[in-house]
């Protein structure tokens, strides 16, 4: 488990030296396809809340350096109901970093994509799931390409309201399952650790590079109070840097549930005083006492909890598994992005975006390395352009996308087409 602290001038050279410290050429096999797993939990740029493209240009440059073939490496993205991944490797300036290098950019859920039942892939394995035999009686579909893939998963060190924390083991949730993931929300914490074990089981090697530069405390992963940390970390173990992660914001690793339960399971370390830190021990030991997830939730993150947990439960969450669940799409996209972004984030984000990371981040297109880093940068601060009326416009057709793809309006839609294709060809 490694961890340092990193400034603009020296990332490039400082995500090598992580990689290395952690060991990820032992585990990563160079003769087999490397998925890079992006993470978007905001199509819109908020500090902290999706993999920077610093982040990626990194891990991407430490691998050429160490003779990894590019073309075996690829973005790797999925999607949401609720998030335009399209949309958001633009707006989070990832696929800038996977043009200029040169590398496949793919979206699991394109047509041409195949995914196979789980069972094909674990066989027995599956018989030792905590809840997603459960959750999905009938059983459920993961990506086939990710067998026998490497994949090395690219989350931010930020809180979440649903888990406390979210890190390497949750970056996992929505490149495994399929758009039904939501029906696993009152069992999020079983449904990590049984998506670990799955990708333990069908992946060459696992391993997270983990970017702390920003940082996102309260109810996130989007409407965070965004911190700036000067840390990266990395390790194999999905555990331990979820783990480590969690500590360094100030929570008990072993109180968090997904991080307890793999823990004693031994899919991993989750206890701190266990874990060996290579690289810089004593960042690694700082604590940055955030109020955490829970403290100032939004109206959102409350509504949310009452039906997963609380006294909504029993009359409103049966919808979310039919087609009536369209709903809960709409009103997630309207509150957040339509209402708290376009309104609230401006100026929430501004102390972020007038760091060095947040000026980096604004001249990225322009921004120029000597190898190790980006040693000059932008003299001004980010300008958060989609705020305002702009993000309210683009929040519309985020609806309308929203609406169309939702895979239960996609459903009936084509069961409809098949009844029509029935009665014609029997005209």
């Amino acid at each position: 488990m490694a961890v340092l602290p990193t400034a603009p001038a020296s990332i490039l050279a400082d995500y090598h030296e992580l990689m290395n410290l952690a060991g990820y050429r032992e585990v990563i096999d160079p003769s087999v396809d490397t998925a890079l797993k992006i993470n978007i939990s905001w199509h819109f740029f908020y500090p902290g809340s999706s993999t920077t493209p610093w982040q990626l240009e990194g891990v991407v440059r430490a691998m050429a350096k160490d003779g990894y073939d590019p073309a075996l490496i690829h973005g790797c993205h999925n999607r949401t109901v609720v998030i335009d991944a399209r949309l958001g490797e633009r707006e989070n300036k990832q696929i800038d970093v996977v043009e200029a290098h040169g590398l496949r950019n793919i979206h699991l859920y394109e047509e041409d994509e195949e995914w196979l039942p789980v069972r094909e892939a674990v066989g027995d394995l599956a018989s030792r799931f905590l809840c997603l035999n459960d959750v999905y009686p009938q059983g459920f579909h993961i990506p086939a390409r990710f067998v026998g893939e490497n994949i090395i998963h690219l989350p931010t060190v930020k809180t979440h309201v649903f888990t406390t924390t979210t890190g390497a083991m949750k970056n996992a949730f929505g490149g495994l399952l399929n758009e039904r993931r939501h029906w696993t929300h009152p069992v999020i914490h079983e449904t990590l650790v049984d998506l670990l074990m799955i990708q333990q089981h069908i992946h060459r090697g696992v391993f997270a590079a983990m970017d702390g530069t920003f940082a996102g405390d309260g109810p996130g992963p989007r409407c965070m109070i965004p911190r700036v940390g000067n840390v990266i970390l990395a390790s194999a173990d999905q555990v331990a840097i979820d783990a480590v992660a969690a500590k360094l914001m100030g929570f008990d690793p072993l109180s968090i549930r997904y991080i307890r339960l793999a823990h004693d399971l031994g899919l991993g370390c989750g206890d701190p005083r266990e874990i060996e830190i290579v690289g810089d021990p004593a960042v690694a030991g700082r604590s940055w006492g955030f109020v955490g997830p829970f403290r100032k939730m939004t109206f959102a993150a409350r509504m949310q909890h009452k039906i997963y947990w609380g006294p909504l439960r029993r009359p409103v969450e049966w919808s979310l598994r039919t087609f009536l669940a369209p709903w809960a799409y709409l009103a997630s996209v309207l509150y957040h992005d339509s209402f708290w972004y376009p309104y609230k984030a401006k100026r929430q984000m501004a102390e972020a975006l007038a760091s060095p990371w947040g000026r980096l981040f604004a001249g990225w297109e322009q921004a120029r390395t000597d190898g190790r880093g980006y040693p000059e940068i932008a003299a001004r601060p980010a300008v958060a352009f989609r705020t305002g009326w702009r993000a309210f416009l683009t929040s519309l057709r985020i609806l309308w996308t929203c609406l169309r793809e939702a895979p239960e309006v996609a459903m009936r839609l084509s069961r409809r087409s098949d009844a029509a294709g029935v009665h014609g060809s029997g005209s």
